[in-house]
Formats: C-alpha cells, sequence, structure tokens
C-alpha cells in the first residue's frame, strides 16, 4: 500500500476538520471505520485470524455455530414451529458462523432447515464475496439484505450478532470541573489529529442526563447511540421472536467504578497487539469499545423486549450442548492431526481460560 493510499482519508478528515472544527469522534470513528472507500471494514485486506488483527469465535472453531444452530432449533419451536422462519446474522464477515449453522441445521434437523431462511446484513464487499463463495451450496437459501430494507416486521425471526456492537462508532465525554464536556477530534499545531474538550452534542446530553451520568475529574466514558439505534430498529424488524447479542460488555456500575477504565474502553488492534495513538492512521486498523450491557437492556425495554438471559459466553456453549456436539464432530473425523485441530480450537470456547470466557451472550425476546 502507497503512502498516498494509507493518508487518503486522514487527508479528508484534517480537510473537514480545518473547514468545520473539530468533529465528533463517532464521526471520526465512523469514517475510520466505515467511509468507503478507506475505512477499515471497507478495505480488501485480512482482518481476522493470524494474518489479521484479531481472531472471532466463529472463525476460531465451527462449534461456536453449531452450538447455537441447536439453540435455534428450540427457538424455533418455542416460536409453535412456524412454516417460515428467518434468522438474520448482522455483521457476518465471511460467513463462517452462517456456514456451521445452516450445515448443523440441514444435517440435524431438517425440519427446521426446510422453513429456514438464513438473511445476511454486511457491509463491507469483500466479506460478501466471500461469504458467497464459502456459503454456495445454500444459495437458495440465504440472502443479502440489511435491516434497514426490510419494511414490514417478519413475523418469527431471530437476529443474530457476534462483535458487531463494540464497533459501533462511539462518543466520547470526560468529567471536568463537576460537568461533563464531550472530546472531539480537532488538529495540533502540527496538523496531527487530536483529542479537543467541547460541549456536549444534544444528543449525547440528553443521554447524560436520562442515565445521570457522573464522572470523576478526568474520567472518560463512551457513549454508544448506534448501538441503542440497532437494538430499535432490531425490535421493529421482529413480530415475535428473539434478539441474540455475542459481545464483550459489563454491567454500567461496573465500567464506571473500574479503575482499569478511568480513561474509558476505546482501544485500537493492529496484528493483535495495542495501537498507542489511537488518532493515528485512520482507516489502518481496528476501533473497538467494551458494550455497556445495562444501556442494551435499557434500550430493549423501551423497544418491548424482555432479557432471557446474560451470560457467559463459555458457561452459555456448554450449557447448550457444546460437549456433545464436540464429541459427535470428533466421530466423524479420522484425521487425528484434524482432529487435534478441532479439540484445540473447541478449548478456545469452552475451558474458562479461553477466548469465550471473555464474552457474553444476551437473549432479549420480543412476544406478541
Amino acid at each position: 500500500m502507497s503512502e498516498t493510499d494509507q493518508t487518503s482519508l486522514a487527508h479528508r478528515l484534517r480537510e473537514r476538520i480545518e473547514r468545520d472544527g473539530p468533529i465528533t469522534f463517532r464521526d471520526w470513528m465512523q469514517a475510520a471505520l466505515y467511509d468507503p472507500p478507506d475505512g477499515y471494514y471497507r478495505r480488501r485486506r485480512i482482518r481476522q485470524g493470524r494474518a489479521g488483527d484479531y481472531r472471532t469465535a466463529p472463525e476460531t472453531s465451527p462449534l461456536f455455530g453449531a452450538v447455537f444452530a441447536h439453540y435455534f432449533m428450540k427457538s424455533y419451536f418455542d416460536l409453535g414451529a412456524p412454516d417460515e422462519f428467518a434468522i438474520i446474522e448482522v455483521g457476518a464477515a465471511a460467513g463462517d458462523c452462517a456456514r456451521a449453522v445452516l450445515m448443523t441445521l440441514q444435517r440435524e434437523f431438517p425440519k427446521v432447515f426446510n422453513a429456514t431462511r438464513y438473511l445476511i446484513d454486511e457491509i463491507s464487499d469483500d466479506a460478501r464475496s466471500r461469504a458467497l463463495t464459502k456459503l454456495g451450496e445454500f444459495k437458495d437459501r440465504i440472502q443479502f439484505r440489511s435491516l434497514s430494507e426490510i419494511e414490514s416486521p417478519l413475523p418469527h425471526a431471530i437476529i443474530f450478532s457476534n462483535e458487531l456492537l463494540d464497533a459501533f462508532p462511539v462518543n466520547r465525554v470526560i468529567g471536568r470541573n463537576g460537568t461533563i464536556r464531550e472530546l472531539r477530534v480537532g488538529l495540533n499545531d502540527e496538523g496531527e489529529f487530536a483529542w479537543i474538550e467541547d460541549e456536549l452534542s444534544s444528543d449525547v446530553a440528553e443521554y447524560c442526563a436520562r442515565v445521570g451520568l457522573q464522572l470523576g475529574e478526568g474520567q472518560i466514558y463512551e457513549v454508544n447511540l448506534g448501538a441503542e439505534e440497532f437494538i430499535s430498529r432490531a425490535a421493529q424488524v421482529i413480530s415475535e421472536g428473539l434478539l441474540i447479542t455475542v459481545d464483550y460488555g459489563a454491567d454500567r456500575n461496573v465500567l464506571l467504578n473500574d479503575p482499569n477504565r478511568f480513561q474509558g474502553t476505546l482501544r485500537a488492534f493492529h496484528q493483535h497487539h495495542f495501537v498507542d495513538d489511537l488518532l493515528a492512521r485512520p482507516g489502518a486498523h481496528d476501533l473497538t469499545t467494551t458494550v455497556d450491557w445495562t444501556q442494551i437492556q435499557e434500550a430493549g425495554a423501551r423497544s418491548g423486549l424482555e432479557i432471557l438471559r446474560l451470560q457467559r459466553l463459555d458457561e452459555f456453549l456448554l450449557g447448550e450442548g457444546a460437549l456433545d456436539e464436540l464429541g459427535s464432530t470428533a466421530n466423524d473425523i479420522y484425521d487425528p492431526v484434524e482432529r487435534l485441530n478441532l479439540n484445540a480450537a473447541a478449548r478456545e470456547l469452552i475451558m474458562p481460560n479461553g477466548m469465550a470466557a471473555s464474552f457474553q451472550v444476551l437473549v432479549q425476546r420480543k412476544i406478541l
């Protein structure tokens, strides 16, 4: 990649700030992650796995999707075994989870499989292309469609996401002299991106007042208004069904009182390492924040969703039959190396010190 390519987005952001003044971090993060064509999630590149910047559970092991397929099956019958059943995966990436879910339903639960339409909402053209290839055998069962394009509520549906909300652009606020100020992005004397304190945006001020937010001097907190908008839209799409959210997060009180999170939870990754300068090279690295599960549950309640469970991902997978599924899959593998790799990857999802232990599953339900 040339230096010109690396700085084209940065150049446009600098021009915007020079013209209009400091911008909200939400706007800056939106550009850094989703700007076409230079945003992190818009560019054609390897983002997941050892050669990328992070790992996700679905690409770590097919066990993830297989276990959720079992949970989807039970949800299907809880909804009365309808003739039409929709699973909508938002942020499906290259389709690893979708493939594992559909293969498991086809193999083990043909009645559910025959009733299922699998809708994929994925912003990346590259990811959609790879998912289409990976899901070729299910081309009559899948459809690429965003939530915003669904005009009428689906009668019976599940909306599922994995590591989606943590990548939504956020506003950042800071406690200052007994009040709350907003951290925007401006330019310093050298023309580099820098944090600028300013008055709160109106929507951020409304949120802070609604939750009674109080911050210590210099304490930073991220406000994820996009997550609330997503929950509201998801609830509108479902007439009856579930909203299942897998991500890493914590209760609001924990986020506010944890001394290790005094400077907020915003972080950037490049090749599995933290990036020191979060504002450097927009579009070149992943940006993420920890989900406020209190906010997500409150947003769901306002949209008519009730909470069924909030549980650590490893505990959820074990409780939904991960060990049985692992044993069944291993019995069909005769190559000892392949079986060893399967077991090693599965340990990441079911051991208490594996990657799944840092994630949670929130299940919210909408009923007629």
